[in-house]
């Protein structure tokens, strides 16, 4: 019975109310008036027994939902367990490693991005676009000579270099390691890895906006009228360098306006370097995150699908990221120090 159909009965059992005192006159007003104030207790009496169950009800769903949820939280956690990752690494035979600016940033490599990451009064996203370098390409080559010249003292550190011992140590096993890198800075190459696709491109390439060739320039400074240019300091006045000369093109005398060949914010990436990259995560029977926040698309799509296809996934990271719960393994510490000992030689490995 609901408690509207209960608080119903109470009411009519001796007929409503004002029937009542209309019936008995004045003089018995005070006693329907304390009958009226029993059956009010009753009524309280039955609302509070509902809202209670009621009450109850909820509790006890909520803390089900709760305890569910807390089981799923636990069954996603992924493992930091090293020994059940080495047996795995042992038997892998392609082993991809995808890294972010997190690897760079343990050599030094400033990011030009959050709190501080200004350079003079822009971060990266102001300038790194093709509308900045339409508007003032001048500060635009400033700012990458800045960047080139900064990343020429800097140097490999000990991630980079055990990513690159790994694949030449594997190779002759008969195994891969290849590297998918969203760094810009070529510090996988100086380290001595061979197999890596650089899915943003690099800053020591250029590529000229006429004919749109692309090289390697490692020249310091790239063009004369850039040197000693692109100070970092707020207070600098940009150089307004006139656009002859800037970086020029000098494949067959084409003289076009070269810009660094990497990938700005608005650009798509490479048809053809993003089709490579997913046949090698195809082929991966393991696979490691290195120093990425897997919020950079499509980047951050590349190690969760190779997860969803049932592939362990190993994040070597400084904190958590929006993937973590969907890999296998999370190591959590500078790259530098997590990820040596995981890629150095197994006990199962044949020594040549």
């Amino acid at each position: 019975m609901s408690v509207f159909a209960e608080c119903t009965l109470i009411r009519n059992r001796d007929g409503p109310f004002h029937d009542r005192t209309l019936r008995h006159g004045h003089g018995s007003v005070y006693k329907h008036l304390h009958e009226a104030t029993e059956d009010c207790k009753i009524i309280l009496m039955i609302l509070l027994q509902f809202t209670s169950r009621r009450l109850v009800s909820h509790v006890c769903r909520l803390t089900n939902s709760v305890s569910r949820q807390r089981s799923l939280v636990e069954m996603a956690r992924p493992s930091s367990d090293m020994a059940e990752f080495r047996q795995i690494f042992a038997k892998a035979k392609h082993i991809a490693v995808i890294t972010g600016a997190g690897v760079s940033a343990e050599s030094g490599v400033p990011t030009f991005r959050g709190a501080g990451g200004y350079w003079r009064k822009w971060q990266s996203q102001d300038l790194a676009t093709p509308e900045a370098f339409s508007r003032n390409p001048s500060r635009v080559w400033e700012f990458y000579h800045y960047r080139r010249e900064v990343m020429l003292t800097k140097n490999p550190n000990p991630a980079h270099l055990a990513i690159a011992e790994c694949e030449a140590r594997l190779s002759k096993q008969g195994r891969t390691v290849i590297v998918i890198t969203q760094n810009i800075d070529e510090l996988h190459k100086r380290a001595g890895s061979k197999h890596m696709w650089e899915i943003h491109g690099s800053l020591f390439k250029t590529r000229c906006i006429t004919c749109g060739n692309v090289t390697e320039n490692h020249n310091s400074p790239i063009c004369p009228a850039l040197e000693g240019k692109g100070a970092p300091d707020p207070d600098t006045d940009d150089a307004r360098i006139p656009v002859e000369n800037l970086p020029r093109c000098e494949e067959n005398g084409c003289n076009g306006l070269l810009r660094p060949h990497v990938v700005w914010f608005g650009e798509t990436l490479d048809s053809n370097v993003l089709t490579q990259v997913e046949e090698q995560l195809e082929m991966c029977d393991l696979c490691l995150v290195v120093g990425t926040s897997s919020i950079v698309y499509p980047a951050a799509m590349f190690a969760p699908q190779v997860a969803a296809r049932g592939v362990p996934v190993a994040e070597f990271n400084m904190e958590t990221t929006p993937a973590t719960t969907r890999f296998r393994f999370h190591f959590q510490g500078p790259c530098g120090l997590t990820l040596p000992p995981a890629l150095a030689r197994h006990d199962s490995e044949i020594i040549s």
